[in-house]
């Protein structure tokens, strides 16, 4: 594992839980994601601080419910 692979994410259970497939997040932001960012967060890869934030508003709106940072990611 190098310093930028975290494992996977409680993001990829969130989404399961959610039925939703990166797909959905990517439709539901109001902002620039690609599914190549979900993907990376769901596998664990380092991500900004901008993008984080990204996807968690992608999945509050998406899920229609409220995560933080934590519940999303564990670095």
């Amino acid at each position: 594992m190098t310093e930028y692979e975290y494992g996977p994410q409680p993001i990829a259970a969130l989404m399961e839980k959610h039925n939703l497939k990166p797909h959905d997040l990517v439709a539901a932001s109001t902002e620039q994601i690609t599914h190549k960012m979900v993907s990376r967060a769901c596998k664990g890869r380092k991500l900004s601080r901008k993008v984080q934030f990204k996807l968690v508003a992608a999945i509050n709106t998406a899920a229609e419910q409220t995560y933080t940072l934590k519940d999303l990611f564990t670095y």
